[in-house]
């Protein structure tokens, strides 16, 4: 079936940072050994953590269901590999704080044959049991959200959707996951995309891609299954183009209300390595328990995309990737949205999509010090959202958190960065706007 690609118009607003993707694009998804150790924290996805169905010292198969959601805002934990339990016990998360975890240790000698469970049926399941099944593989968000997909899947009654949006566009730099995902799992993206649709009930399904990757474009193009309404549409390149709602703008000039979802205007919006997913494992029964991660920056010597297993940690995964001596900054994820760590000694967790790694040349060049604000609007120039920025983060440094979020639409953020990478005087904004948003979501809480 041919599919026209057309470009679209892009957003308004955003920023154009380098894209480096130059050194991975091309490389094919290579596999990654089995650590010695995997810690596989409980809480790997927004919402409540899974609740341990294992005791220490038990022996599982890879596949094999470890962990169970806890209420519908969670989703199960699958083995990574065939091993033995060592603890369940507290583990660092990327940003230095404990939270419980499985430590397992994998057989050197076994085969690490993965268990199947029960198919589920694209055309017989109903949506219900394709959301459950979701569930149960543990399915989330793998652009980086970590948001379990069954909940997005899930429409409110009295609503609808008439689109389906595959979000491949990748628009972080140095990452290539989804870039390989679509020229590798064309098949899985398709089978996925029927589980979507017949879950949501859209009518239709757009894959978006940014023009930088013209490859996957034709290919996916070229690979839509007759009768399948599909087409694939390309933007052009800027930052930050993957949001859900700079999306769905560029592609059907919906705006997502504020405070509102993509559902609002009759849109689900799915990362097209988490369709992939959905096509790779509901098929066999099987649960997540690895993903295709981009191992790249200045700092590492073997750099590539690779399937490595969850709890798979840091450490070891940069010793096998030949990390230099003089590393200084490792981020999870991207540089704009990405998390940059306070130790090493944390495993990748399914939200994981990249790890950029930077040596001191690179960190040493870049200015330290904060200056005051010029109100230049460099930064209202370059919000995605229309926000005011540069009187946010002097609300913020006044801890006037109630008028950022009442007067200025503080919780419209996505946290995209492009008002820090703009801006001249290196105001960590996004890190102002952050520590308002906890700030004010405790005070909820407690209230």
């Amino acid at each position: 079936m041919e599919t026209t690609i057309t470009v679209k118009k892009t957003f308004p607003h955003g920023v154009h940072p380098p894209e480096a993707k130059e050194e991975t694009h091309h490389l094919k998804i290579r596999r990654f050994p089995f650590a010695p150790v995997m810690i596989l924290p409980l809480s790997q996805h927004t919402g409540k953590p899974s609740k341990a169905m294992v005791r220490e010292g038990q022996e599982v198969a890879r596949g094999q269901k470890i962990a169970e959601a806890d209420g519908f805002v969670s989703v199960a934990l699958h083995a990574p590999a065939s091993g033995i339990i060592k603890r369940i016990a507290l583990a660092p998360n990327p940003v230095g704080r404990m939270t419980p975890s499985i430590y397992l240790q994998p057989f050197p000698a076994s085969s690490q044959e993965v268990l199947e469970g029960t198919p589920i049926d694209p055309d017989t399941a109903s949506p219900d049991e394709i959301v459950k099944a979701i569930q149960d593989a543990g399915i989330v968000g793998l652009g980086g959200a970590a948001f379990p997909t069954h909940v997005k899947l899930k429409i409110p009654e009295g609503k609808f959707v008439d689109t389906l949006i595959i979000n491949g566009v990748e628009c972080e730099p140095y990452l290539t996951t989804d870039h390989r995902v679509m020229l590798e799992q064309k098949d899985d993206i398709f089978m996925g995309i029927r589980y979507l649709m017949k879950v949501t009930g859209a009518q239709r399904t757009i894959i978006g891609i940014e023009a930088n990757k013209l490859d996957a474009a034709q290919e996916l193009s070229a690979a839509i299954p007759a009768g399948m309404p599909v087409s694939v549409e390309v933007f052009k390149v800027k930052y930050p183009q993957g949001a859900e709602k700079m999306l769905i703008k560029a592609l059907l000039d919906r705006e997502v209300p504020s405070g509102g979802l993509p559902v609002d205007v009759h849109t689900v919006v799915v990362n097209v390595a988490t369709a992939a997913e959905i096509g790779r494992l509901l098929p066999h029964g099987r649960g997540i328990m690895e993903r295709v991660i981009t191992i790249t920056g200045p700092g590492v010597a073997k750099k590539g995309n690779y399937w490595i297993p969850i709890g798979t940690p840091v450490r070891y995964v940069l010793e096998q990737a030949g990390a230099k001596d003089n590393i200084s900054l490792v981020f999870l994820g991207g540089p704009m949205m990405g998390q940059a760590v306070s130790n090493l000694d944390f495993p990748f967790t399914k939200g994981t999509s990249g790890l950029v790694v930077f040596t001191e040349a690179e960190t040493n060049s870049k200015p330290q010090k904060i200056y005051p604000c010029i109100h230049c609007a460099y930064c209202v120039d370059a919000c995605p959202m229309f926000l005011n920025p540069s009187q946010m983060g002097i609300l913020a440094k006044k801890e006037r958190y109630e008028e950022m979020a009442e007067q200025y639409n503080l919780f419209d953020c996505f946290e995209c960065g492009a008002c820090s990478y703009v801006c001249p005087s290196h105001i960590p904004l996004v890190q102002y706007f952050r520590v308002a948003k906890g700030i004010l979501r405790e005070k909820k809480a407690a209230s």
